[in-house]
């Protein structure tokens, strides 16, 4: 049996500590990464080969078939981020190796297929359908009503996602590129995501976070905020909900971030739909937050299913509360920090307890996902009113200046005051 190990990487930053997950001594671990990326590739590593980017199919079957003549066939192949799902289960196929193929993984990155799939489980869902065109959507519309949401099957962070709100909307889907589509039946109610490991019996540690604005804002220029749920009269719900829904989805091991529409009322139990689930640890700063505040590794538990080894976590007999805030740039990327400001909090614990803020003169590149951002804030607390009160806090206080990177010099930029509508 090979020795070589193959990881796909894109984060600049420490999402993943991969020399936790593989012993870099054992094994021959190769890594296909970014110019961005390469600076956190692991020091023990066999090797790094760089791309433009990891979803790039073409550019990282060259670089593994450039490893595979060094190191041999890979044993198994690792991508830890939502975007390298589908280029690694091609990579393998292509290899032979074992693991996670393209059509096991429809469920999790093919909307459709997902919605399908749960929706025959009895999983409760907004109304869905697929949407090859402008005649698709209006023909849903028609029958349950507008608004409507049309997104990408196989989007990522909030990526052409579009509200239609009567028929003279729909020119609007002819400014985003073709490809396949799903159309869904609008709901109003607060989303959540929820994170965590389903070890094919049972819920592991989870957590649910209610969004302060969303994700769709934040794609528009707005900050997004997140807060754990501390409320043990929804939890309870939202516990029964996740179990239910990750066992459809997947009965083998995995690590999930799924999200839901969590409707409340005075009088009843809360109402729980589903959204939408990715087969990863969730992005922006939650692996941060679970290994800081909660000390699980959820990006180790990842890459222990997709090396074939059975996850386990610890589950805390208490949980501490955290939450995150990400700060767009307030010019669109790339551009260059001119100036920031961020009054100290009155205690310690009014304020982040982690801030990642670029250095005047530090370019924001223009990648997308949540980790190349204007700002990202981690919280932690006694409870969910003490680090929503934390986040609301820094954003109302956070200002950023920014100026386009072809005009930086010379040029003042654009100032951004971080408010958070609620």
């Amino acid at each position: 049996m090979s020795d070589h190990i193959v990881v796909l990487h894109r984060w600049r930053d420490r999402h993943a500590h991969y020399e936790n997950y593989l012993d870099h001594r054992a094994h021959r671990v190769t890594y296909v990464t970014t110019e961005l990326a390469l600076a956190s590739v692991p020091g023990g590593a066999a090797a790094a080969r760089t791309v433009p980017a990891t979803d790039d199919l073409d550019a990282v079957w060259r670089a593994v078939t450039e490893l595979r003549t060094h190191f041999g066939v890979p044993e198994r192949v690792v991508a830890l981020n939502e975007g390298d799902l589908d280029t690694a289960a091609l990579v393998r196929e292509r290899l032979g190796c074992v693991g996670q193929t393209s059509g096991e993984l429809a469920r999790f990155r093919d909307k459709l297929t997902m919605n399908r799939v749960t929706a025959a489980a009895g999983i409760p869902a907004p109304a869905f359908a697929d949407a090859p065109g402008e005649a698709a959507v209006l023909t849903f519309a028609q029958h349950h009503g507008w608004p409507v949401v049309v997104k990408p099957r196989r989007g990522t962070a909030s990526r052409g996602v579009v509200r239609l709100d009567s028929e003279a909307d729909l020119p609007l889907l002819r400014t985003s590129p073709p490809e396949p589509r799903l159309v869904q039946e609008f709901c109003p109610d607060p989303i959540f995501h929820i994170d965590g490991l389903w070890t094919g019996e049972e819920l592991g540690p989870w957590r649910a976070s209610r969004y302060v604005n969303t994700c769709v804002d934040f794609t528009q220029g707005e900050a997004l905020g997140s807060v754990e749920v501390d409320d043990p009269e929804l939890l309870g719900p939202l516990g029964a909900f996740t179990a239910r829904l990750a066992a459809a989805l997947g009965p083998e091991p995995w690590v999930f971030h799924l999200e839901a529409f969590v409707g409340r009322s005075d009088d009843g139990p809360p109402s729980i739909r589903f959204l939408e689930a990715g087969y990863r640890v969730g992005g922006a700063e939650i692996p941060f937050v679970w290994r800081e505040v909660h000390d699980i590794d959820l990006a180790g538990a990842a890459a222990a299913v997709q090396l074939g080894r059975r996850p386990e976590l610890p589950v805390p007999e208490e949980w501490r509360t955290g939450g995150w805030l990400l700060v767009p740039s307030p010019v669109p990327a790339p551009c260059r920090v001119t100036a920031w400001d961020l009054p100290d909090p009155p205690t310690p614990d009014e304020g982040p307890y982690t801030a990642v803020i670029p250095a005047v003169g530090q370019v924001v590149p223009r990648v997308g996902g949540y980790e190349h951002v204007g700002a990202r804030f981690r919280f932690r607390g006694a409870s969910s009113g003490d680090v929503e009160k934390a986040i609301l806090r820094t954003a109302a206080q956070f200002r950023l200046e920014c100026a386009p990177e072809r005009e930086a010099r010379g040029v003042r930029g654009a100032r951004a005051v971080c408010g958070l509508d609620r």
